[in-house]
């Protein structure tokens, strides 16, 4: 008789969509590759979210995914109720610009919060003959997997330049986890990444290889500054990799925490209030967190209008 009970429960769970069930409290969070922050703040947001579930019955995933362009995609598929993106990606999408225009505006792409720096990053290898980004003509390149935030800025970074991948020797479309590996068997010469630092695949592959950062600079790229606000010059410190001693300077932008304006407003509140009622201890998780700052997480690189659950927390901690 037991047996039955608990059976016939389980079908009006099925049959009754009223009542509650773990899917409708179900948090899936679009990161980027295992080697890149994104992955890291998915699974450090989503170690929050969890701690108290049994306060708030809401669980969080971070899956790996393909990063920013592909996480917004996600969001507009509703694969993801949250992603992790560049600022730039988060207007482009709103605005339905490339490489979003097929879509046409998302109006529905909403902020959460803003997160770490990142930085357009290329490291070529020591025996390459790279000493500048105009060098990296007819050398191999990595310019990122399709659907990643490094690809689509380097094609803005080519467009810019009135270039396009024939001036490369060799164009791949490698993963952020597969690309020290092939800088380590000399499959390529360059590698690009748009990302927090430090990294752990910059730090793989100049431990592997003799390699050296390559500077984003001159004044292509003063012009897309001036034309791109979300774009900001941004420097990688000195001694941060092996064999690079002194400061990298390139372009950088801030990474951005987006969801949809149907998304649960007390959903989106339980995931802010979970992180930044640890926000010291996020900031322990990697590096690149230590220097968040509540009030400006709230407002530096939001290129969307924030959720209305976002807002009702910064407005219980009266930062709005």
């Amino acid at each position: 008789m037991k047996r039955l009970a608990i059976f016939v429960s389980a079908l009006g769970s099925i049959f009754y969509p009223s009542l509650a069930t773990a899917a409708d409290n179900f948090i899936s969070i679009g990161t980027g590759g295992q080697t890149g922050v994104y992955y890291i703040a998915g699974q450090s947001i989503c170690r929050f979210v969890n701690r108290t579930t049994d306060t708030h019955h809401i669980k969080c995933n971070a899956p790996t995914s393909g990063g920013g362009v592909a996480n917004v995609n996600g969001l507009r598929s509703h694969e993801y109720n949250f992603g992790i993106m560049q600022s730039d990606h988060q207007f482009k999408a709103l605005n339905g610009l490339a490489p979003f225009q097929d879509h046409g505006k998302m109006n529905d792409i909403r902020a959460v919060f803003s997160l770490q720096s990142e930085v357009f990053t290329i490291l070529a290898r020591e025996d390459s003959e790279i000493h500048s980004f105009d060098d990296l003509k007819n050398k191999r390149v990595n310019l990122g997997n399709p659907g990643s935030g490094q690809r689509d800025t380097f094609e803005q970074i080519l467009a810019v330049k009135n270039w396009n991948s024939d001036v490369f020797s060799l164009v791949s479309d490698l993963k952020p986890a597969e690309q020290a590996p092939a800088m380590s068997d000399n499959k390529i010469d360059a590698m690009s990444y748009f990302v927090g630092h430090p990294n752990g695949a910059i730090q793989e592959a100049s431990t592997t290889t003799d390699t050296r950062l390559i500077a984003v600079t001159g004044p292509e790229i003063d012009a897309l500054l001036k034309e791109k606000s979300y774009f900001t010059k941004a420097i990688i410190p000195g001694g941060m990799y092996r064999g690079n001693p002194n400061d990298t300077v390139s372009i950088g932008g801030k990474a951005v925490l987006s969801t949809n304006a149907n998304t649960d407003p007390e959903m989106v509140y339980q995931l802010v209030k979970s992180v930044f009622t640890n926000i010291d201890r996020f900031k322990r998780l990697h590096p690149a967190f230590a220097d968040l700052k509540e009030t400006e997480m709230i407002k530096t690189g939001l290129t969307a209008p924030l959720h209305d659950g976002a807002v009702r927390y910064y407005k219980e901690r009266g930062w709005m």
